[in-house]
């Protein structure tokens, strides 16, 4: 079975043309109003792997196989999804099916291109979204702790989501469930918190190299580690341009 790894964001960040870009189609509707995908698109990619090209010369097998990765671009969300807000729990929901998410995350002036907020801060529209998966997540805990009184949960999978339950409350780093629990144990949960995450920062063209001072911002907060900083549309042209 595949990866798969989904795209969230506000709406008219580049979420459907970074999916484009990374599955090289035109699948997705990337268009200048909130809420132009309302179904998830998913494209399956083929993952490079210089070994097995080896091992296929050194066999001459006829058959050879990749791995693949699912990339799912779904719906923006917004401020009140978890309580239904933009459709927000037929998102949420979607966001539960994949393993890992890439937020993407505006950081670029445009008077062409909407924004849902007045103005542009990469930090205040991560806080929207991952508040947004935590009180789904707070939801879903309550609902599990419940079904415990019902014998329909294991004890692991208690201990699991009363610890994240307290990272929530808390505002701590999930990385202690890591620590104490195997990432299939984790991802049983379904949990949207604590799934591993990848922050695009997506800026205009003469800010690629460089970045702006909305990704500096950004990366202040959140730090280097688990953030790159990409033109999702520029990326688009480039595959477009070598077909």
């Amino acid at each position: 079975m595949g990866f798969k790894c989904g795209i969230v964001g506000l709406p008219n960040v580049g979420k459907s043309t970074l999916f484009n870009a990374l599955t090289n189609s035109n699948k997705a509707q990337a268009e200048n109003f909130p809420f132009c995908t309302i179904d998830p698109n998913i494209g399956i990619v083929l993952v490079p792997d210089e070994r097995l090209d080896r091992l296929i010369s050194i066999s001459n097998s006829k058959k050879k196989i990749n791995t693949t990765i699912s990339f799912v671009d779904i719906a923006g969300l917004v401020k009140g999804a978890s309580k239904g807000e933009g459709l927000g729990n037929k998102f949420l929901s979607h966001i539960r099916e994949v393993d890992a998410i890439i937020h993407m995350i505006r950081c670029f002036d445009s008077d062409d291109i909407q924004n849902v907020n007045p103005t542009v801060d990469p930090v205040r529209d991560l806080e929207i979204i991952e508040t947004e998966m935590k009180l789904a997540d707070l939801e879903s805990i309550q609902k599990r702790i419940d079904k415990k009184n019902k014998k329909n949960i294991s004890d692991k999978q208690l201990k699991i989501i009363e610890m994240a339950l307290n990272c929530i409350n808390e505002d701590k780093s999930m990385e202690i469930l890591e620590n104490n629990f195997s990432n299939r144990e984790i991802n049983q949960t379904g949990l949207l918190s604590i799934k591993p995450k990848l922050y695009v920062c997506n800026v205009d063209e003469k800010s690629i190299r460089n970045g702006n001072s909305y990704t500096k911002n950004f990366i202040k907060k959140y730090g280097k580690k688990y953030t790159i900083i990409i033109s999702a549309e520029i990326e688009n042209q480039i595959n477009r341009f070598e077909d």
